[in-house]
């Protein structure tokens, strides 16, 4: 009996013993190969070692790209595949082993253990990336790039190209995309890495700083001109500005005087002024018009209509380019004229003017684009060759109680508005009808006869240098 629990003992320390021994040769396993039902990433890794795993978990990552932003924070990609660029979990699978084999295997024998790990850092071909690298469009065009200061015009006016600022440092560049793969990043801002310097400017490019600081200047101090063109605002724009700079000889740089100030090109000034002058000018010229009864009818500038005062604006526009603020004077400049209308603008017209209509023998008054007076009347005397003359005038007086005289007649008249030398627009008490055909045969002297209840209404409403037009 004491034999068989003498054996039993030996049996259970034997036991005991390989079993520790099988427990520990278990534990020295595990520290290099993952323990039963491991899972990472959705992969099988029981008795795997780090490197059968990383390679698992690689082939398992989807293809991606490697995104770099330039200067401009514009985003360009490198295919992974092309810079055999891959995820590499080795640091992190050793940590992951650490820590949960040895002597940890045995709780994962009651249930799986499932584990994610991120992606903290890339493996690459360094050859291949440089190669891929280079092939990008902004970093080739950093190859061919040029050094130097540039004053370039274009339609927009003067810009400035400067290659000694903003350089890609590719040496400092690459090493940078090269340690953000190796911290696990796939987008990779340049501009964060310090990748971007300037490069020394020769004396060469010193002077066109110097150059441009000027043009910027003389650019904003015309940027700052505007013209009060009445209905409308012209400013003088960049383009402008450009034009009115004396030129180097055949270059399109600025000159510089002996002070080393730009010089402003008088003649370009004047042809400015004169652009201007020829889209608002109005004096002496013919214009369509919307007739009443409605027809397109063709009407010349007789006493009314606007003109620029060329000179005197030439004057005040070269001052204003050479000289300070003050001679810029107050914004929006009024420009001087030898002819002004009653309206300013495009359209010198506007929406109040007194229209007559020898044709229909109608006379209209518009304020503000509406009608307001509508009339019969009497004009000159065709039969005569006494008829009221076309043309494009204006109110230039108004007098009450007045005796209108000529060669053979005398006539007095209440309401008196004069609109082209002695021809005007009158109440006619002696007539006592108006319109139709009288005008032809029994016509005025050229004036506009109007009954007395509508001439006394027009006279209160009508202002000394409102336009007439007046045609047939």
């Amino acid at each position: 009996m004491k034999k068989i629990i003498r054996f039993l003992i030996q049996f259970l320390f034997g036991g005991l013993a390989l079993a520790a021994v099988l427990f520990f040769a278990l534990a020295m396993y595990y520290r290099s190969n993952f323990p039963v039902n491991t899972w990472i990433n959705g992969v099988y890794c029981t008795g795997k070692t780090v490197e059968q795993v990383n390679e698992e978990l690689v082939n398992a990552q989807e293809a991606s790209v490697l995104s770099v932003l330039d200067a401009d924070g514009v985003s360009w990609e490198i295919a992974m595949s092309a810079a055999d660029i891959r995820p590499d979990f080795t640091v992190d699978l050793k940590k992951y082993l650490k820590q949960n084999a040895t002597f940890y295997w045995l709780e994962n024998l009651q249930q799986s253990v499932y584990s994610e790990l991120p992606v903290e850092r890339y493996a690459m071909d360094e050859e291949k990336l440089r190669e891929c690298f280079d092939e990008l469009p902004f970093v080739a065009a950093e190859r061919e790039r040029a050094q130097g200061v540039f004053i370039h015009d274009s339609a927009d006016g003067y810009y400035l190209q400067d290659d000694n600022s903003m350089r890609l440092d590719r040496e400092k560049a690459f090493a940078y995309l090269r340690d953000c793969l190796s911290n696990g990043q796939t987008t990779i801002d340049l501009a964060q890495g310090d990748c971007y310097g300037n490069v020394p400017d020769s004396e060469s490019d010193l002077l066109q700083r110097k150059i441009w600081e000027q043009i910027c200047e003389f650019t904003d101090k015309c940027g700052s001109l505007t013209y009060d063109m009445g209905t409308e605002a012209v400013a003088i724009s960049a383009e402008d500005a450009a034009d009115f700079l004396e030129k180097q000889a055949g270059s399109s740089v600025p000159s510089l005087n002996e002070e080393g100030r730009l010089i402003i090109n008088e003649d370009a000034v004047r042809e400015w002024v004169e652009r201007l002058a020829a889209q608002y000018d109005t004096w002496d010229t013919e214009r369509e018009f919307e007739a009443t009864r409605g027809d397109t009818v063709t009407v010349k500038y007789v006493t009314y209509g606007t003109q620029l005062d060329i000179e005197a604006e030439v004057s005040y526009l070269l001052e204003a380019l050479r000289g300070t603020s003050d001679a810029v004077g107050a914004m929006p400049h009024i420009p001087a004229y030898t002819h002004q209308g009653y309206v300013r603008g495009v359209d010198d017209i506007g929406g109040t003017y007194i229209e007559i209509d020898m044709t229909e023998q109608k006379m209209y008054y518009y304020a503000d684009g509406e009608l307001v007076l509508e009339t019969d009347v009497v004009t000159g005397n065709t039969g005569r060759r006494m008829g009221t003359p076309q043309g494009i005038n204006f109110v230039y007086a108004k007098q009450r109680n007045r005796t209108l005289r000529g060669a053979d007649y005398a006539s007095f008249v209440k309401y008196w508005m004069p609109v082209k030398g002695n021809v005007g627009i009158h109440d006619a008490s002696w007539r006592s009808k108006f319109g139709g055909q009288i005008y032809k045969s029994n016509g005025s002297h050229g004036c506009i006869n109007t009954p007395s209840n509508k001439m006394s209404e027009l006279y209160e409403m009508v202002e000394v240098g409102t336009p007439v037009i007046m045609f047939y």
